[in-house]
């Protein structure tokens, strides 16, 4: 796991995925983000007429997916097959569905074992991002950080992103299906606190670029990265996963 360099968990809509892209641009880095790959393997089961629900046919699904995604932070897209599913991975109905995925334990093994290998081969370093990371897919990288932030703030920024994107989105649907997810995730997993020897990083009165500058902070305090480190790019909302 030596490719590993920056960590980030954190709850849904805590900014995971934007954040790190800008802060792997600033360190130079690679770029992983596991939860998009979560929600390819929904999106393909909705797609497909996968029974979500059935554990078996879930694994069937992570074993015959044929995902990719950009490991660039100056690339941003997901494919499945030959189709380009970056803007679709984040509808509301594959967020609703990526919680089937999640909760198979040997598609989460199955994952995690294939986001090993792209950690492992990543040069020079990757900042790498999502669930379990801190604790079971990188628990040994030298940078962990659980970003968070109020339920209240991420509900809106979630918001945001959608509506950014175009999607039709009704703010108070948003609010309750963050409620939902993080219920879920405290169930699942001590999710929304951080391990031993992980960085609490709360933006919830931190503007995004405060953000990203808090997390190269952290990784330069820890030795990891360049001598000096450029400023983040600017950003346009916030991804989440």
């Amino acid at each position: 796991m030596t490719g590993v360099v920056v960590a980030i968990d954190g709850p849904a809509g805590s900014g995971k995925s934007s954040v790190s892209r800008a802060a792997a641009a600033a360190l130079g880095f690679r770029y992983l983000d596991t939860g998009a790959a979560y929600r390819a393997i929904a999106w393909n089961g909705l797609e497909t007429g996968a029974d979500l629900a059935d554990p078996d046919e879930v694994v069937r699904l992570v074993a015959t997916t044929d995902l990719e995604q950009a490991l660039d932070p100056g690339e941003h897209w997901v494919r499945v097959g030959d189709r380009e599913v970056t803007v679709a991975i984040r509808e509301p109905r594959v967020s609703a569905a990526t919680t089937f995925v999640a909760r198979t334990q040997e598609a989460r093994d199955r994952l995690n074992a294939w986001f090993r290998e792209l950690i492992a081969a990543a040069e020079p370093g990757v900042v790498v991002e999502g669930r379990d990371i801190t604790t079971v897919v990188a628990p040994d990288a030298p940078v962990r950080i659980l970003l968070t932030a109020d339920p209240a703030a991420r509900a809106q920024r979630r918001w945001k992103e959608l509506t950014a994107s175009g999607a039709e989105a009704d703010a108070d649907a948003v609010h309750a299906a963050i409620a939902e997810r993080d219920a879920r995730d405290s169930a699942m997993v001590e999710f929304l606190r951080a391990a031993p020897g992980v960085e609490t990083l709360d933006s919830t009165a931190l503007s995004f670029d405060e953000t990203v500058e808090a997390v190269v902070r952290l990784a330069r305090g820890a030795g990891v990265g360049p001598a000096a480190v450029p400023s983040a790019p600017a950003e346009q909302g916030e991804a989440t996963s």
